[in-house]
Parts: structure tokens; C-alpha cells; sequence
């Protein structure tokens, strides 16, 4: 068991504090490392090291600071297994998620290096004579980045490698659940020289302190935070009182329209792996599946067949097991509650509906519910597990209808083999992203960014970028 430092302004120090948070791995329950809870003075210290970092860091020559994302990618994957076995330790994956994860991460850094010589601006027209008006992007400032425990090592890169191309420099704080991960990463930055001091900075602590504390500071130019619509509420309450910009990805609640159309075992293997994927704790993941009355019976027949063939196992006793545990025994018990009150007000369990017999670790069974109701809270607020509700539809305006009725506005779905369906789902539903015939994860060189309370603005490819700059137009007058 190992207890970990800050990294603040190039250096590993202890924190203000002599409170700890103990780690654990969900699969054994078993104590793996311990981490500072750190205060306002330690974010107070970390913002300062980036805010001056950021005097330099900004004018670093932009294909410089994308070679140094480039190496952070190759960094990271020089010790890949390690940072797998951290992952699949602390988080709980499998290890074909884990790794996937991993690759992701590797992925993003290379893939957002390349973005160095295409930070551009514009020359527009004016109306006066012997003018130009040049319009510039230049770097926000100092991010505050904060990171959940579903995908801390891909959401990680998301942050990092977009800040530090733009030429931000960032205060990372990992969740309180999983931060061996970005520990180890850090561990990285450490080791490279041409990373300045106080460009990077990790510190430790719980959301309610350290991450409101990073939103309302006036020195950080934006909080880029992934998470709950509650914990997103809280920062924007927060970075309020500085007018600070929020770049947030919130929860979801996806929709699955499976319509008569669709070819069924498709729609089965995707939905499957959309809903099981990380035990179901995806904010993109299927959460609600609308299929069609005249193939209802056969479509959840065959998901009943697939989600029983799932094999539940300790990740890093069992690589070949399809899915690990829920991240913490809180977890787990909101999504028992969550089954148990569908099934007190009318629903049916098809399959699963339990914690399977193990002797530690936060395991549940793939759950399929049908019976299920639109205003229940099932179908209406996020699960977060390995739990699907599956309600029929007679038309396909109707289940347009009941694929946006929702809060959130996060990802989509649709299975159809008529053209003519597709596009008209694509077209009238409300979702940051929509899949078609296909599982619901994104591309780096999408955009993943959500509508209502799903969040604002997103982290990758092009349009993320824009997020970490701002705008500034100059008016030059010429003799």
C-alpha cells in the first residue's frame, strides 16, 4: 500500500492537510493505496504554479508543445501493461476494456499533437480603407481539469494533451476513486524535461472541496470537468462568481429505438456491449431500449441469451471475463435500488437482477427489465450499471417521441436496415451524438459533447479544441 503526493509546480509535495482518502479495488475490496485530501491552499498553490507557467508556456513555439504531447503518448505507451494493470486494479475493467482504454489514451495524445499547426485565425475584410482586421486564437489560460473514475485514464488525455497543445497549462484533479492511474502518469511528466515546471500539476481530494475550490478561483480561466449533473451544477455554481468559462460533460440517459426494420442480431451484439461495457458506468452507454411491438418478443429473447452468456470475474485474476465489478459498494446499492423499486412499481427482471454469488467485490448481474413504464425512474434517470429497461413502440414517431423525453441530451442509438427510418431518427432526435447500427462510443476526431443537462462543449477533435482558446481581433490601420 502506497501513499501518494501532489505534484505541484514541478515537484512532489505533501499536502496542507494530513487527511487521507484510502483506495480500493472493487473486485477484492482490499486497501491499495492512499491519497492526500488536500484544501483551497493546496489548489490555491497548484493554480498559482500553472498561472505563471502559463506566461511562457503560451508563447513555447505551438509545433514544440505538440511534440511534447506526441512523446506523452509514447510514454505512456512504453509502459502500457503497467497502466493497464492500474486501471483494471482500481477501476475494475476487463482487460479488453482496460487495454482498450489504454490505447485510447496513447491514441488521443498522438492524435491531438498533430493539431499544433492548425490553431488558426482568420484575416477578414474591414470597412474602412487602409485597414486589416486579423483575428487570433490564442490560448484560454490555466485549466482546471477534473476527471471521474469511468475513464480516468482516456478522459485524462482528453484534458491534458488539449490543453497543453492549445499552450494552456493545466491543475488536474483525478476522481477520489481512481487516481493511481493518473499518478502514474504524472510520473511521466515528471521525467520530461521539456515539460516546465508548473505546466502540469495533479493534486487529490473530493469533489465538493477540490473541485469547487478550482471552479472558483479566480486565476483559472476554465474548469473542464466530466461527471454527474449534480457535481456539474456545483461547478457552474462555483465558476459564477469569476464569470468563468465551464466546459462540462454530464450524464446521459441513451436511447436505443430497435425499430421492425432492424437486423436483430446486430442490434442485440451492440446493445449489449453498449449497456455491459465498464459494467454499464458510461454516460454514452444505451440506457433505455424502444423497440418495436411485432419484434419485441424475439429482440428480447436474444438479448436474454446474450447478456446470460456474460462471464462476471475479477478482471486481474480472469483476463477472458466479459465484465468486472461497480466501482464502490455505493454504486452498487443504487443500482439495486434503482431494479427494486421498477419491479415494486410493475416491472418484470427477464434476466439478472442481482449480485451474483462472490465472496468480495461490487458485482451484479447483466439485468434485463421489460414491463417498464415512461415516467418511471428507470427509463428516466441514469443507471450507471449493467441494467437495461426495454419498452415497445407502435411507430416510429412514437418512439422518437420517447427517446427525447429526457433531461439529459448526451448519445443515441438507432437499428434499422430502412435508410428512410435512419435518417429520419437521426434528423428529429435531440442528442449530442447518434449511432446507427452500430455500439455507442465516439471517435477522437469526432466531437462528444452533449444537449440540455448533458453538458456544454466538449474536449476532442477540432470543435473540442476551440473550447481551450479564445478570440481576439485586431483592427490595423496603415499609412
Amino acid at each position: 500500500m502506497q501513499l501518494h503526493q501532489f505534484y505541484i509546480n514541478g515537484q512532489w509535495i505533501e499536502a496542507s492537510t494530513n487527511e487521507t482518502i484510502d483506495i480500493l479495488n472493487p473486485s477484492t475490496e482490499e486497501l491499495i493505496s492512499r491519497v492526500p485530501k488536500g484544501n483551497e491552499e493546496d489548489v490555491n498553490k497548484a493554480v498559482e504554479a500553472a498561472f505563471e507557467a502559463q506566461k511562457s508556456w503560451e508563447h513555447t513555439p505551438a509545433v514544440e508543445r505538440g511534440k511534447v504531447v506526441r512523446k506523452l503518448g509514447d510514454r505512456i505507451e512504453e509502459r502500457r501493461e503497467r497502466f493497464i494493470e492500474l486501471l483494471q486494479e482500481e477501476q475494475g475493467k476487463d482487460y479488453e476494456l482496460a487495454s482498450g482504454e489504454i490505447d485510447l489514451a496513447i491514441d488521443y495524445f498522438r492524435y491531438m499533437s498533430e493539431w499544433a499547426r492548425r490553431i488558426e485565425g482568420d484575416i477578414v475584410p474591414s470597412d474602412r480603407p487602409n485597414e486589416n482586421i486579423f483575428i487570433y486564437k490564442k490560448p484560454i489560460g490555466v485549466i482546471g481539469g477534473i476527471v471521474p473514475w469511468n475513464f480516468p485514464m482516456f478522459i485524462l488525455a482528453r484534458k491534458v494533451a488539449t490543453a497543453l497543445v492549445t499552450g494552456c497549462t493545466i491543475v488536474l484533479k483525478p476522481s477520489q476513486k481512481t487516481p493511481n492511474t493518473a499518478i502514474e502518469f504524472t510520473k511521466l511528466v515528471d521525467e520530461m524535461e521539456e515539460i516546465p515546471r508548473g505546466v502540469y500539476n495533479l493534486i487529490t481530494g473530493t469533489g465538493s472541496t477540490m473541485g469547487n475550490a478550482l471552479a472558483s478561483h479566480p486565476k483559472v480561466a476554465m474548469v473542464s470537468m466530466t461527471g454527474s449533473v449534480g457535481a456539474g451544477t456545483k461547478v457552474m455554481e462555483a465558476a459564477a462568481q469569476n464569470i468563468t468559462k465551464v466546459n462540462l460533460e454530464l450524464g446521459g440517459k441513451a436511447p436505443a429505438i430497435v425499430t421492425e426494420n432492424a437486423d436483430l442480431d446486430l442490434a442485440v451484439e451492440n446493445i449489449k456491449l453498449s449497456r455491459v461495457a465498464n459494467s454499464g458506468q458510461a454516460c454514452t452507454n444505451a440506457e433505455r431500449v424502444y423497440v418495436h411491438e411485432n419484434v419485441a418478443e424475439d429482440f428480447i429473447g436474444k438479448l436474454k441469451q446474450a447478456f446470460e452468456g456474460i462471464t462476471i470475474d475479477n478482471p486481474l485474476e480472469n483476463k477472458d471475463a466479459d465484465m468486472g465489478p461497480l466501482v464502490s459498494e455505493d454504486r452498487l446499492e443504487e443500482v439495486e435500488e434503482m431494479v427494486q423499486q421498477a419491479v415494486n412499481q410493475g416491472a418484470t427482471v427477464v434476466t439478472g437482477g442481482k449480485r451474483p454469488e462472490v465472496d468480495a467485490g461490487y458485482f451484479y448481474e447483466p439485468t434485463i427489465v421489460k414491463d417498464v413504464k415512461q415516467d418511471m425512474e428507470i427509463i428516466q434517470e441514469e443507471i450507471f450499471g449493467p441494467v437495461i429497461p426495454v419498452m415497445t413502440f407502435k411507430t416510429l414517431e412514437e418512439a422518437i417521441e420517447l427517446g427525447n423525453d429526457t433531461e439529459y441530451g448526451l448519445s443515441s442509438s438507432v437499428y434499422t436496415d430502412d435508410v428512410h427510418e435512419a435518417m429520419r431518427v437521426v434528423n428529429e432526435l435531440k442528442f449530442g451524438e447518434t449511432f446507427v447500427n452500430r455500439e455507442n462510443f465516439e471517435a477522437v476526431q469526432g466531437y462528444h459533447a452533449g444537449m440540455r443537462k448533458s453538458g456544454l462543449g466538449g474536449t476532442d477533435g477540432k470543435h473540442g479544441m476551440e473550447d481551450f482558446l479564445v478570440t481576439q481581433t485586431v483592427y490595423m490601420q496603415y499609412k
